[in-house]
């Protein structure tokens, strides 16, 4: 085995680890020591905008827009966020209901914090949508779903903490927009 193949080997491994390890607030930080414009919640929505229009995208391209701005990154943070990508492309491929939102841990925050990040969510995926979107026009469907999604990145965060129809309200949300990304995937491909 020569040098360049224990690098890759050792590329693999760091990256499986890290992706095993993947976690809200750890890519949040992650994305926070590199100063990227988006947050953990909206690099995952930019991820699944752009991987709706096209399942083919490049996560080389979405890193480097993310990190437009930032210093380089190494070897095992990129790692990280490729694996972030990559998990995000492999769910859109499959048929399942397996695809999640990147959203801070019930335990670790409160109802106010979710909220954010599932407006900045749909900020990155209206982001990745317009990013790899080339068409002017969309069908009804896709027009419906994209007004939604504009429409929660208003959602007021001004609520008692408390409020258990608030928490419904939040899941509800989160699952119609995890159906909404499989339909935006299932439109944009027929086109």
């Amino acid at each position: 085995m020569n040098n360049g193949s224990i690098g890759v080997i050792f590329i693999l491994v760091v990256q499986h680890y890290y992706v095993e390890k993947m976690s809200y607030a750890t890519i949040d930080a992650l994305l926070g020591q590199y100063d990227a414009d988006l947050s953990a919640a909206q690099a995952q929505g930019m991820a699944s905008g752009l991987l709706a229009v096209n399942i083919n995208f490049s996560g080389a391209q979405w890193l480097e827009e993310l990190l437009r701005h930032s210093p380089p990154i190494n070897d095992e943070h990129k790692a990280v966020l490729d694996g972030l990508f990559e998990d995000t492309q492999d769910v859109l491929l499959n048929d399942e209901f397996e695809f999640e939102i990147l959203l801070p841990d019930e335990d670790d925050s409160d109802l106010i914090e979710r909220i954010e990040a599932l407006r900045e969510w749909c900020k990155g995926l209206l982001l990745g949508v317009g990013f790899a979107n080339t068409a002017t026009q969309f069908s009804i469907q896709t027009q419906e779903i994209l007004k939604d999604v504009a429409e929660i990145t208003k959602l007021d965060s001004d609520i008692a903490l408390d409020d258990d129809e608030a928490e419904n309200d939040f899941m509800e949300l989160t699952e119609y927009l995890r159906a909404a990304v499989l339909a935006l995937r299932d439109n944009f491909s027929e086109h």
